[in-house]
């Protein structure tokens, strides 16, 4: 491709950049999508998609299992993880394609390689295929996402020392594997391979796994990670690793005391960092934190302000609707709309057993703003849907503010609750009140019945649980 001039460039066509280009493309724009390697990014090749695919069968091999309990033998049940590899590699590229083709379908040019600013309004991109050209625009926006944190005593060769990339590809299952960071990645991740046979131990620098989280719902998920035997070490610090024959030893301090853990894969889930690498910030005058993510304000412009950032280099949360919404508002700030970012609230889900969903503040975040607040709380054992689907762990707890009723958040964890937090960010969105959720007649039986009951029980007249 010669050099050309367009409107506006995206660099990156993860869950921020593609959606960017399809906006800009329905609004009109002349529009240039370069991305690296993988169109989808992160998320959909190596990271939300395919591990909620191995997520998913691992829940189905447990469901196998506890058939008996409904009058349902099933014997034999094995695990092939070369044909589980194939068939979730068959979603992954379906979805890619899809995305190619939307970007395409809305006028958008997508170019396979590397893009680097050479100036404020100038990038040079290096083509996988073909020469190097300049390209000339208006607006660009930067989804470049993240890439996983490595720890220098535990460098990833995805062979031993895995990070979450090598952990969704192995081809068979680890006899034994050690996690280290019990944040949400190590925790689902950890959770698939056991319920796809590996014994697990997590090891964790806080006091609970899921640092950050509400201790009462982390207690639900620690509770069913031990009654599924993945040992977990809270408190504790990982030294180092070394090889022996076949196996490998990780060093662990726990409780003041070394321990050496013998095991078949390491898995480092600490955290992740932005990526900026190779991209010339500097040559296009855009500034950095401390931490290198990339500060935008609200409409997404960085210190250069016809550039803009999305997704994951802009900091915390990490969260692919993040930023495919960011992408969203990135294309029509970039059209001259007058848009901004105003989110209410930005719901988070975990896919751990039992997932987790919160949206709006919690108990302990309304407190610390000043709120006075009442909390209606249905345990999924008082729910018919739940009971027939053996899932009855966890809760939903709707937290209102005591002066009126209206909700600040709402947290899930249990069945579906991934599913189930819509229902609560629209609440929070619509400033809604508890008694717009409890007059609302939900479907029966239905999980979504529970966050009724909650809101009702903030009121004091749930109908299944004592008031």
């Amino acid at each position: 491709m010669p050099d050309t001039s367009v409107e506006l460039l995206v660099i990156g066509a993860g869950p921020g950049g593609y959606p960017a280009a399809i906006r800009a493309g329905q609004l009109g724009l002349k529009t240039l999508i370069v991305e690296k390697s993988m169109w989808g990014g992160t998320c959909l090749n190596i990271g939300c998609i395919p591990s909620k695919a191995l997520i998913s069968a691992g829940k189905t091999v447990e469901k196998a299992s506890k058939a008996a309990v409904m009058g349902i033998t099933i014997e034999g049940v094995a695990v092939d993880m070369v044909k589980m590899q194939e068939w979730k590699g068959g979603i992954v590229t379906k979805m890619t394609n899809g995305v190619k083709g939307l970007c395409k379908g809305n006028g958008c040019t997508l170019e396979n390689g590397l893009a680097t600013f050479s100036g404020p309004n100038t990038a040079r991109v290096e083509p996988v295929e073909g020469e190097p050209y300049t390209v000339t625009f208006e607006h660009a926006v930067i989804a470049t996402g993240s890439v996983p944190i490595q720890i220098p005593s535990f460098v990833f060769d995805e062979q031993d020392i895995l990070s979450s990339t090598g952990a969704l590809d192995l081809n068979a299952v680890p006899e034994h594997v050690v996690v280290i960071g019990g944040g949400y990645i190590g925790l689902e991740m950890g959770q698939m391979l056991n319920k796809l046979g590996s014994r697990v131990t997590v090891v964790e620098m806080a006091d609970q796994v899921l640092p950050g989280f509400d201790p009462e719902i982390v207690k639900i998920v620690a509770r069913k990670m031990k009654k599924s035997k993945i040992k977990t070490l809270l408190n504790a610090r990982a030294e180092g690793w070394r090889k022996e024959g076949d196996s490998l030893i990780a060093t662990v301090t726990h409780k003041g005391e070394q321990q050496d853990i013998p095991c078949d894969k390491i898995l480092v889930t600490v955290g992740r960092k932005p990526f900026t690498t190779g991209l010339g910030l500097e040559a296009a005058g855009i500034q950095q934190d401390a931490q290198g993510f990339i500060p935008v304000d609200s409409q997404l412009r960085t210190s250069v302000p016809h550039i803009l950032a999305v997704g994951d280099v802009t900091g915390n949360p990490m969260l692919a609707h993040r930023a495919t919404k960011q992408g969203e508002v990135a294309a029509e700030v970039a059209a001259g709309k007058n848009v901004a970012c105003d989110y209410k609230t930005v719901p988070a889900v975990v896919f751990t057993d039992p997932e987790i969903a919160t949206a709006g503040l919690s108990e302990a975040e309304a407190i610390e703003k000043g709120f006075e607040i009442k909390v209606g709380k249905i345990p999924w054992a008082a729910n018919g849907r739940a009971l027939t689907q053996l899932e009855t762990d966890g809760f939903v707890k709707v937290i209102a503010d005591a002066a009126d009723n209206q909700v600040l958040g709402i947290a899930i964890v249990g069945p579906n609750a991934s599913d189930l937090i819509s229902e609560a960010a629209l609440a929070i969105e619509m400033d809604a009140f508890a008694e717009d959720i409890g007059l609302t007649i939900h479907p029966h039986p239905t999980l979504g019945e529970a966050v009724m009951e909650a809101a009702n029980k903030v009121l004091g007249h749930a109908i299944h649980v004592m008031n």
